[in-house]
């Protein structure tokens, strides 16, 4: 399999988990302190973390839990950010501009910074009032701090048979859901590398996945056009657009709003001859409750969309570490 080392995911993944000590001391921490409201914070590829945390969370919580797009945030502020707040940031380089700038500004109005950094030394990390530091796999660390808070609030019953299950099974799931999507991923891929356009749906947690992939991975990395659009919007705009000829893949996951993104699954075959559909109930996440399952859907279209990727960059001759402005120009 093209740029697949499997021991680096297992190992990857069961060391994100193992950080789960120190996550759940930095919650236990602030929970017992008090908060008026926890802001996850981003720009990018981390505010769309922050968008699948808070859409899983704010169904089940009743946590004052939100997401913050950094840059907006410097321009305009938000006055519900006080010195009673607890703002969760997400970096791997942590030299982010606007990330920087925000977090400055969060500080400046009182706020207690909590970073999931990689770099301890970078100015993002220095930042951070509560700096916890580990590469890769950053939806899985900040879901499990909004987890720990959940459960410290009496809103995940199962919280430590749900962490068991992640404990013994989550790696090994991953790593056999890439290997069952591989020749799928190279049948997409081959399909879709010339696309002029192409239209990704989805819904839940889903949705903070999908419109990372479309911006950061297809439009970022692979230089080809796409748009991500929330399930529960597709039918007010987006399906006048839709016609024999138009590249459309729908991520179906599990959660509650699985149902968003059935009916769109459901009208694509009327008016399309190029849609994909890509059901995480097709992947079996062996070791995984039923119950448990949507709750990491996002991690399946993770590892999908992961071989999609691998296979995209190797047809197009196209290394996805090459940009053409970003952090190459000022702007």
């Amino acid at each position: 399999m093209l740029k697949f080392d499997e021991e680096k995911i297992l190992k990857s993944i069961n060391g994100a988990l193992a950080m789960r000590p120190k996550i759940e001391a930095v919650a236990d921490e602030l929970y017992d302190r008090g908060f008026d409201a926890i802001f996850y914070m981003g720009i990018g590829g981390t505010y769309a973390s922050g968008i699948m945390v808070v859409d899983s969370v704010e169904g089940k919580s009743k946590l004052p839990i939100y997401v913050m797009q950094a840059a907006r945030y410097i321009a305009h502020g938000n006055a519900h950010v006080t010195d009673k707040s607890v703002v969760v940031i997400a970096s791997d380089s942590g030299t982010t501009a606007e990330m920087i700038e925000a977090v400055e500004k969060a500080k400046k109005a009182g706020a207690l910074i909590v970073g999931f950094v990689e770099f301890v030394d970078s100015p993002l990390a220095k930042l951070s009032d509560r700096l916890i530091s580990y590469p890769h796999n950053e939806q899985l660390k900040l879901f499990m701090f909004a987890h720990r808070l959940m459960y410290r609030n009496g809103e995940f019953k199962d919280y430590e048979r749900f962490y068991k299950e992640l404990d013994a099974h989550l790696a090994d799931a991953f790593v056999d859901t890439s290997k069952r999507a591989d020749a799928f991923a190279l049948a997409f891929a081959e399909k879709h590398k010339d696309d002029s356009l192409h239209y990704y749906v989805s819904a839940g947690n889903h949705f903070g996945a999908n419109y990372s992939y479309a911006m950061c991975y297809v439009e970022e990395q692979h230089w080809i056009r796409s748009k991500s659009i929330h399930a529960s919007e597709f039918f007010h705009g987006t399906l006048e657009v839709i016609d024999r000829d138009t590249n459309v893949t729908v991520f179906v996951g599990e959660d509650e709003e699985r149902p968003l993104a059935e009916r769109v699954a459901r009208f694509l075959p009327r008016v399309c001859a190029r849609y994909t559909i890509i059901d995480t109930k097709d992947y079996p996440l062996k070791g995984i409750s039923p119950e448990f399952r949507g709750l990491i859907s996002y991690l399946v279209c993770h590892a999908v969309t992961e071989r999609i990727d691998a296979h995209i960059e190797k047809l197009n001759c196209h290394p996805m570490d090459i940009r053409r402005y970003y952090r190459r120009l000022d702007y």
